[in-house]
């Protein structure tokens, strides 16, 4: 595809000795260039917002530790035993 856009100047002088010193067409080392650039931004791109699903209630019972797992397990299979 052709297109036309507009760079700084001394980024153009610079990005053609690239490509003169590579043997590669400017045309070549912006592609990579770009390419490169959209990469990295995939790589560091934030997850999306996740929307937890929760139910009515006052929250936590009282004496709950939701950071100790063994206890979690013991007040949830009490309950299932009622």
């Amino acid at each position: 595809m052709r297109t036309t856009v507009r760079l700084n100047d001394a980024l153009l002088r610079e990005t053609k000795a690239y490509a003169r010193r590579h043997s590669q067409s400017l045309a070549s080392v912006i592609d990579l260039g770009l390419r490169q650039l959209l990469k990295e931004n995939k790589k560091t791109k934030k997850p999306g917002r996740i929307r937890l699903i929760t139910c009515e209630g006052k929250g936590v019972m009282p004496g709950v530790d939701l950071d100790d797992t063994a206890a979690l397990l013991d007040l949830m299979e009490d309950h299932d035993s009622h």
